[in-house]
């Protein structure tokens, strides 16, 4: 039943009621900074090593806000962790290939956080896939990617240059808030800058710095086994922002080929120049991308830098004092390191985290991800319709006179003055004349006998 204020009821039938669903889109934009910022990007420092050195402290994974996440205005945009499968080679190689009483993997002490990088790994592939052993694969589309007794799940050999199957072994997570990815993402909205190549590692000094040559130092070439530094550790190229190697990666055609699996719709993303290039995928209704790091970046860069490691004592390496709880990776006892396996292996999350947003996402005020969310609307469209002759009467006890007689506006008129009314509220009640919701008008309507009019509710959830 509908009520205006001051009037009567009048009932409504289904006729007067319609529903109807829509969609609405929002463009949600991250720049580069609100990744690479370390107010915009909070950490948590959850686990905690224990045993041998002074022990690591790192999260579990990152989240990254709009602002300075100290503000209370501060939303966060998405989370980003890794994680690594459970049978993929950097696992199976840096493992000692027994477990304990409980069951559970054992590593070497520079082998930092496993564990928990194949338990990340597990739950996103629980969540998504259906089965915590199983592995992501990119592109998607492999009939028996989830069986795994297909050669889909065959070891694979254990070079790091992805040749043989499109298995995501190494793998960054990027998790979308509800808040900005709202009920799903659409397709072919999503895009990110990634720079393939970090900060190129320092050789020793070999001339003066120059405009081509900044730094003074040998640039090598940077992957696919070109010129590998073999030099002592220089310098740290962890935490150095990337000044090329860009490249836009998007789920661009994933319209044309549709793809649900137990995580909702899905779509590969690709390289923009090359669209053969498959390098992760994205979860349109979750809310989340699966990057493969092995594909996504030059996985063999050398890479160099002080991490944080199970080292009881202070060392010196290449000439350099390293405290306890601290070691160099790429110093001359392991010279050559790469991203993969080897900072994925010896870093702790967080310091892998750090590298990938400070390094592969610069740091500047362009656009670093975007894509359009979807927020479904479900809309019950109510028609109050009043006829000429109804709710020109007010039961407000100020609108008559002791008498009964209308309270006119000038004097002489209480015989020949119509009835007539300014609506302002509509009322919707249950059949037991309870009140459910109100609708306000922007403005009084005039209403009088000469006049139908139709009030249109709209009631979005």
């Amino acid at each position: 039943m509908a009520r205006l204020t001051g009037g009567s009821f009048k009932r409504l039938g289904p006729e007067d009621i319609k529903t109807r669903a829509s969609t609405l889109n929002q463009l949600v934009d991250v720049i580069q900074e609100d990744i690479s910022g370390s107010a915009t990007r909070k950490k948590y420092q959850v686990f905690v090593t224990g045993g041998v050195g002074p022990g690591i402290t790192s999260s579990l994974f990152q989240s990254i806000y709009d602002q300075d996440f100290s503000l209370q205005t501060a939303n966060p945009i998405f989370d980003m962790t890794v994680g690594l499968w459970v049978s993929g080679t950097t696992v199976l190689g840096s493992s000692k290939g027994s477990k304990d009483t409980a069951g559970k993997m054992l590593f070497p002490s520079q082998s930092v956080m496993m564990r928990e990088k194949v338990d990340v790994y597990k739950q996103y592939a629980a969540i998504l896939l259906g089965d915590p052993d199983a592995a992501f694969f990119s592109p998607y589309g492999s009939p028996d990617a989830q069986d795994r007794s297909s050669p889909a799940y065959a070891p694979r050999s254990t070079t790091y240059n992805r040749a043989d199957n499109d298995r995501i072994e190494e793998a960054l997570f990027v998790s979308f808030r509800r808040l900005f990815a709202r009920d799903r993402i659409k397709r072919e909205t999503f895009a990110t800058r990634i720079y393939r190549s970090g900060v190129l590692c320092g050789a020793h000094t070999d001339g003066d710095p120059d405009s081509s040559n900044p730094t003074g130092r040998t640039i090598p070439s940077m992957h696919n086994g070109e010129n590998k530094i073999v030099n002592s550790y220089t310098g740290s190229n962890l935490r150095i922002t990337s000044p090329s190697g860009s490249a836009i990666f998007s789920d661009i055609g994933a319209s044309s080929d549709i793809t649900r699996n137990f995580g909702g719709d899905l779509g590969n993303i690709v390289n923009v120049s090359d669209t053969n290039e498959t390098v992760g995928l994205v979860f349109y209704d979750h809310g989340t991308v699966v990057f493969d790091m092995e594909k996504l970046f030059y996985s063999d860069q050398a890479m160099s830098g002080v991490i944080d490691s199970m080292n009881p004592a202070a060392a010196t390496i290449d000439g350099e004092t390293i405290p306890a709880g601290k070691t160099v990776l790429g110093s001359t006892g392991s010279f050559g390191a790469m991203m993969i396996p080897d900072l994925l292996v010896s870093a702790s999350i967080d310091q892998i985290v750090d590298h990938i947003a400070s390094t592969r996402f610069q740091s500047g005020s362009l656009t670093a991800a975007t894509f359009q969310n979807v927020t479904n609307i479900n809309s019950t469209l109510i028609f109050c319709r009043v006829t000429a002759d109804e709710f020109n009467y007010s039961t407000n006890p100020t609108y008559t006179e002791s008498d009964g007689r209308i309270v006119v506006i000038d004097q002489g008129q209480s015989s020949t003055q119509r009835s007539f009314t300014f609506p302002t509220t509509v009322g919707l009640h249950d059949e037991f004349g309870e009140l459910l919701a109100v609708a306000k008008m922007s403005r009084p309507i005039e209403k009088n006998d000469e006049k139908d009019i139709t009030f249109r509710i709209r009631l979005d959830f």
